[in-house]
């Protein structure tokens, strides 16, 4: 697709074709790291069929919390629940080195297929160890300090808290009001894309260059410059 046409916008096809993609990239760059799973929504007969039936999930991430004493600039540290130590190095989140009397939170992070504004949305949990769910202002200092300054500035824009489309529960997600204006300008941005075209495999990898951030979690630079 000619990307000034474009919209910015992914049609669920081309979302199921860029969720796949994704995972296949992460996993391979990323290998240290759990792998993002496609998973697939049981359909109910009773409810009317979404175009889209299938989620990326990545789950029971911790994020160690340091004592007060132990903290700097960011929060914490993000790293994968079987592998919360000081031996093994986290991905590149920019946050704290683990502090072994801090306090464990865990997120779980689905990407789901939004019909109304067709592009892809971040749904996110937290809860700490007991499984205690983590309230918005808990969350916030999880929070890399640009996208708490953010919040701060418009939290029911930012964040909002919903049910989340598959599994009838609240989850908090990123607004995807603005990702199709962001996501074409990211687009115009890259001349790999001006000069060939839109290329949907590689819109989850920029969306989540992008939205990982928010949260504290940063993909491989590789994702970004791989054309396969």
């Amino acid at each position: 697709m000619d990307i000034l046409s474009w919209d910015g916008t992914l049609s669920s096809t081309d979302f199921s074709l860029a969720a796949r993609s994704f995972a296949d990239r992460w996993k391979r760059f990323n290998p240290s790291f759990p792998p993002w799973s496609w998973v697939a929504c049981k359909k109910q007969p009773w409810i009317a069929s979404r175009e889209v039936d299938e989620y990326l999930s990545l789950e029971n991430i911790c994020l160690l919390i340091l004592s007060e004493e132990d903290h700097g600039e960011e929060s914490g540290t993000v790293e994968e629940e079987s592998s919360c130590s000081k031996e093994e190095e986290p991905i590149d989140t920019a946050t704290l080195v683990p502090s072994g009397d801090g306090e464990v939170h865990y997120y779980d992070f689905h990407v789901v297929y939004s019909a109304s504004y067709r592009v892809p949305v971040l749904y996110f949990r937290a809860y700490c160890s007991s499984g205690q769910p983590l309230a918005l202002d808990e969350i916030e200092k999880d929070l890399p300090s640009c996208s708490a300054k953010v919040l701060l500035e418009s939290k029911w824009t930012f964040i909002t808290q919903e049910e989340h489309p598959y599994l009838n529960r609240p989850w908090y997600k990123l607004h995807p009001c603005g990702t199709s204006e962001w996501m074409k300008l990211l687009f115009l941005g890259d001349t790999r894309h001006t000069k060939s075209g839109v290329k949907f495999e590689q819109y989850l990898v920029s969306w989540f260059s992008v939205v990982g951030q928010v949260v504290g979690l940063r993909i491989p630079s590789e994702m970004l410059n791989d054309s396969n």
